[in-house]
């Protein structure tokens, strides 16, 4: 019984949804079909300098193309689009008031682009959905013909798990087969896998990130695709799902009670759901469509030839450096041939590590990638990855003060912890630091603690620091110093280190008096000169030790 009632929670649903339907494997409905060609029209005909002015909801309503060149700056094409679009939108907002004589010829053409007797509230509706899409075509060009690198791998991968091959056409879509692509949510590489959705499938850290591998991210793509349709059971569904989530689309299906993709695309509201996920899986269509016509849009176009790099698993960990010139290639040459390496490898901060599967361009002169492993001096093999060094930002930090107070480079830092800016750092994250191969920074011996206990905090010092710096913990320096926030120390600050002998300088006990510092307390200088907290008050008439400040000078009675 215990399992009898989800099965029929899972057979109700399926009656109410009904079977998938039996039919072509990528079906074009004919409700789709504008959107299709809208897409088409972006990725063959309208290049990156020019855009389409669009409705967002009825594609067919395209209200020019503006042209917007990419030599102008950010904000200028900024303000172009911005103007053009509220040019139309005024426009739409004249016919929409339920005038129809005496028009503009620009209005004239507006409206005309509208089904015959449109309404005022469909025009009022039109307001709000104007649109900019910036043209692809050159972009797409480039991509069919960087696509000559790894089409037949991928063609392989997808052949092998039993899934069609028309799939390899989707990074035209994500990043225009440009391994390098970066998107503003942080999505990465070739098949543009996010960090959260790339974690579950491969390798995503400041050391490896195998989104940027494009033989790595196909095989996950493959994964992710095959789940998709597993869960889903349509491609349109499973390919929706790859930019809107396999959860998210088993919502759509339930709360429409349909798997057609047109249907979803047309009834389906969410606030997730928007433009790009409605629009996804046309844009793969035409996509698809588009790389096998590439020669009636594109002219005859010569492909890259295939990369097929040697691959060699590493057993120890080993500079990057160390393997760039035992293969005879320079860092550079590597690093083009292992996109999954993060920038603190090639910094030298980190070491490639032990068990990564190391791609060199091949070369019949070299001889075996594993005796050329083999050939590396002992020196050279490391048994342990550099350790990280942390730090935990405190208010009024910004970045490039935690870089002076290290000596390392804001880029090093922004690097290291994947920062999409250098601008946007919160109190109490904690920031990996750099540490170099062979540096002593990470395990360096504890100082001595001085003669009478004490230190002084210095600018950039934290708690952290300071106990690493004597080999004490951050428990005993709070316990000690009666601190209640290891994160409230100030520059100037007397801390007692503990283990140390807590007595006063020599020139201190013979004059006898001891000016106040920032961060004492009465009980604490009791403790440095060896008196008791009440024969200190006492001495110097103190009733209220909150009355105690820095600067005031205090009589040291005699023990």
């Amino acid at each position: 019984m215990g399992r009898s009632f989800p099965l029929l929670i899972v057979i109700a649903w399926a009656l109410a949804v009904g079977p998938a339907a039996a039919g072509p494997t990528f079906p074009k409905p004919a409700k789709l079909v504008p959107q299709v060609e809208f897409w088409t029209r972006v990725y063959s005909e309208v290049d990156t300098n020019h855009g389409l002015m669009h409705d967002s909801r009825d594609l067919e309503i395209v209200y020019e193309i503006a042209a917007v060149p990419e030599n102008l700056s950010r904000r200028g094409r900024d303000r172009k689009i911005k103007a053009r679009r509220s040019a139309i939108k005024a426009n739409l907002r004249t016919l929409a008031s339920g005038k129809r004589s005496g028009l503009s010829a620009e209005q004239k053409r507006i409206l005309a682009l509208f089904p015959s007797g449109v309404s005022n509230a469909s025009l009022r509706k039109a307001i709000g959905q104007v649109r900019f899409q910036r043209g692809q075509a050159n972009k797409f060009r480039d991509g069919l013909v960087r696509q000559g690198r790894w089409n037949s791998y991928m063609r392989q991968v997808f052949q092998d798990r039993g899934l069609p091959l028309d799939l390899t056409a989707l990074p035209h879509v994500e990043s225009s087969f440009n391994p390098k692509a970066r998107s503003h949510v942080g999505a990465s590489g070739l098949w543009q896998f996010t960090r959260s959705t790339g974690r579950l499938l491969m390798r995503v850290d400041h050391v490896v990130d195998e989104r940027n591998d494009p033989f790595l991210a196909t095989v996950a793509a493959a994964r992710l695709l095959r789940e998709n349709h597993k869960r889903l059971g349509t491609w349109p569904l499973a390919i929706t799902a790859y930019n809107h989530g396999a959860g998210g689309m088993q919502r759509a299906v339930r709360k429409l009670g349909t798997r057609d993709i047109d249907q979803i695309v047309e009834r389906y509201k969410s606030r997730t759901f928007g433009f790009a996920s409605r629009n996804f899986y046309c844009e793969f269509l035409a996509a698809r469509d588009v790389q096998l016509q590439a020669d009636h849009y594109f002219g005859k176009l010569t492909r890259e030839p295939p990369d097929r790099p040697e691959s060699v698993t590493l057993t120890h960990y080993v500079k990057a450096g160390d393997l760039a010139a035992a293969f005879g290639l320079s860092t550079e040459a590597l690093r083009r041939a292992n996109p999954a390496l993060q920038s603190p490898v090639w910094t030298g901060q980190k070491y490639v590590p032990k068990g990564y599967s190391l791609r060199i361009p091949q070369d019949p002169m070299r001889g075996s990638a594993k005796a050329v492993l083999a050939s590396l001096g002992s020196n050279q093999r490391h048994t342990k990855q550099v350790p990280d060094r942390t730090y935990r930002v405190r208010r009024g930090d910004s970045l490039s003060r935690i870089a002076n107070r290290f000596g390392v480079r804001e880029s090093e830092l922004v690097a290291l912890n994947g920062l999409r800016s250098r601008h946007r750092i919160r109190v109490g994250q904690v920031l990996k630091l750099p540490v170099r191969p062979g540096s002593t920074t990470a395990s360096a011996p504890p100082a001595a603690i001085p003669a009478d206990g004490l230190y002084t905090v210095r600018r950039g010092d934290t708690l952290s620091s300071i106990a690493r710096r004597f080999g004490v913990t951050e428990r005993d320096l709070l316990a000690t110093n009666h601190l209640r926030n290891r994160n409230r120390i100030g520059v100037g600050q007397v801390l007692e280190l503990p283990g140390g002998a807590l007595r006063a300088s020599p020139k201190l006990a013979q004059a006898g008096i001891y000016t106040v510092r920032r961060g004492d307390t009465l009980d604490g200088i009791a403790r440095r000169f060896g008196v008791s907290r009440s024969a200190l008050a006492s001495h110097n008439g103190i009733r209220n030790a909150n009355q105690l400040r820095a600067g005031q000078s205090l009589n040291i009675p005699a023990r």
